[in-house]
């Protein structure tokens, strides 16, 4: 039997009507004037072609009797590949903002635990940019898959199992014709005996590792301290982080936003002051939420902190399964001067790799699930109940994830990729997920929220972007030999990023304009 790891158990475990656990993504694509077929019907042809490179599209849950351990995987025989492919017309004129609106509100619908834990939405009736060839046509494909069946290295896989580096999709060998699976035909007996078994292997292993794991526990809860010098006491960490409207409870209602940064960009902002591109991210993250959190009324003294997620998967690994961990660092929120500050997150960055590389071995994935779903359950139902989240420390202030992606232009059934935008899972006590994903020379960021804490959250996206355009402004007079000014005031948070709908060669256009650029859709 395939048992869900604990880990993977964790996230149906924890989902409740008000924090659907699945992850998603917003992707851009363009049909050149010649295409003349039906864009619904290439998509379902093709995934049903590559169903069986990826098997979270056809596998599903038996739950133990009783929920006595946790649910194992089988394959589903009779998939009704109709339900999970569905086409959507966007009313015109299918504006950015229409379209983030509609992918909140797909994002907020709980996926049908009796099926196969994915969907995929085609969004049709987008406009084609003003400088496309006449006849282009722009759809859109925003998809979701629980986070029990894979993680985001995962996702990375199933892009390798379904997207293409030609607009001539490969050739894919077919599958191998399967003899018929039990299903969810397994005796009560039979499920309860494996179960039990499951359980007992895993308790042996979590007691030979116990005393090391809560050392480890402890480290990896712990906010990492600053490597080396503290350069003021803006940067000293602590246990908790300081309360802000974004740390409560949530609905089951959820807003997006969405931008993208040219990784050359950033990468110049790298090299100046010698610091990560993560680094980067971080920065403008916190300054955008600065900006953000001020037209609230909430100005916190000490520093935001940001979970982290870090990868636990051995290289060559391409499992599905969850293998992460999370980590916390300091924002340096506190530290207004956005070069000092980008280098207290540096210093900040470089404390969690050395305690996550030191860690990454000794965390599990794994670990004994007898009486699992009742504990967990209970326990997500009453802080979605008791509103525990809205007076109990904070964890941190937001979730913020990097995922690599290629450098190079992918198709899907045909099409051409322009973006693609990661949407991701808020809970409570974090009511904002910040996720991003390299792509093709740029970065593009998802900003996925609760509606009821954030409706503007697209003010957070501008801040962002503004944020980053000081930054590098900064680096380069830096590199200039210049004297640093002072940061220019939030009235001037506007977003001036261009990307280019169909980049020269691979190439994209730089992205600093003085005029108002055109939404990207």
């Amino acid at each position: 039997m395939d048992h869900l790891s604990g880990m993977d158990a964790a996230f149906l475990h924890l989902e409740t009507p008000e924090t659907p656990m699945h992850v998603g993504g917003l992707s851009m694509y363009e049909l050149p004037p010649e295409y003349k077929g039906d864009f619904v019907a290439d998509v379902v042809k093709h995934i049903q072609n590559r169903m069986h490179l990826a098997p979270i599209f056809n596998r599903k849950l038996v739950n133990m009797p009783f929920d006595i351990a946790n649910p194992i995987w089988v394959m589903d025989d009779h998939l009704d590949i109709e339900h999970h492919i569905r086409h959507v017309i966007v009313p015109p004129p299918a504006s950015r903002a229409q379209v983030d609106r509609l992918v909140s509100r797909i994002h907020s619908s709980l996926l049908d635990r009796s099926r196969p834990l994915w969907e995929m939405y085609v969004l049709d009736g987008l406009p084609a940019p003003a400088d496309a060839p006449k006849g282009t046509r722009y759809v859109g494909l925003y998809s979701k898959f629980h986070h029990a069946g894979l993680d985001g290295m995962g996702g990375q896989v199933l892009m390798q199992a379904i997207m293409d580096v030609t607009p001539e999709p490969r050739v894919v060998r077919p599958a191998k014709v399967r003899r018929p699976a039990p299903g969810d035909n397994f005796g009560i007996a039979e499920l309860a005996g494996a179960g039990i078994k499951h359980n007992l292997m895993q308790t042996v292993k979590l007691v030979k590792t116990l005393p090391s794991l809560i050392k480890t526990a402890r480290r990896t809860m712990r906010p990492a301290k600053v490597a080396g010098e503290i350069k003021s006491v803006a940067e000293k960490t602590h246990w908790f982080a300081p309360r802000t409207p974004l740390n409560v409870g949530i609905t089951n209602q959820r807003s997006f936003a969405r931008f993208s940064i040219p990784i050359k960009e950033v990468k110049e902002i790298t090299a100046i002051n010698k610091v990560s591109l993560n680094d980067v991210v971080m920065e403008i993250s916190s300054e955008g939420m600065m900006r953000y959190l001020a037209d609230m009324g909430c100005r916190p003294k000490e520093s935001l902190l940001a979970a982290v997620p870090v990868s636990l998967r051995p290289e060559g690994n391409t499992d599905m399964s969850n293998q992460v961990s999370m980590a916390r660092m300091s924002l340096a929120s506190n530290v207004k001067d956005p070069i000092e500050r980008l280098q207290a997150i540096r210093r900040s960055s470089e404390g969690v790799k050395a305690v996550m590389s030191e860690m990454k071995t000794l965390l599990p994935t794994d670990f004994p699930s007898l009486g699992a779903p009742w504990l967990f359950s209970a326990l997500a139902n009453g802080l979605a109940r008791s509103r525990l989240a809205n007076v109990m420390p904070a964890f941190a202030n937001v979730v913020i994830s990097n995922v690599p992606g290629p450098n190079i232009t992918l198709y899907f059934a045909g099409a051409k990729q322009i973006s693609t935008y990661p949407v991701s899972i808020p809970y409570h006590g974090m009511a904002l997920n910040i996720t991003l994903q390299s792509y093709n020379g740029w970065l593009d960021f998802g900003l996925i929220g609760c509606r009821r804490v954030m409706p503007d959250i697209a003010d957070l996206g501008k801040y962002m972007q503004a944020a980053h355009v000081e930054l590098l402004r900064r680096s380069r007079e830096i590199a200039a030999g210049q004297t640093v000014v002072a940061p220019v005031a939030k009235a001037a948070a506007k977003p001036v990023v261009k990307r280019a709908a169909v980049p020269a060669k691979g190439k994209p256009k730089t992205s600093v304009k003085t005029a108002k650029p055109k939404p990207k859709k």
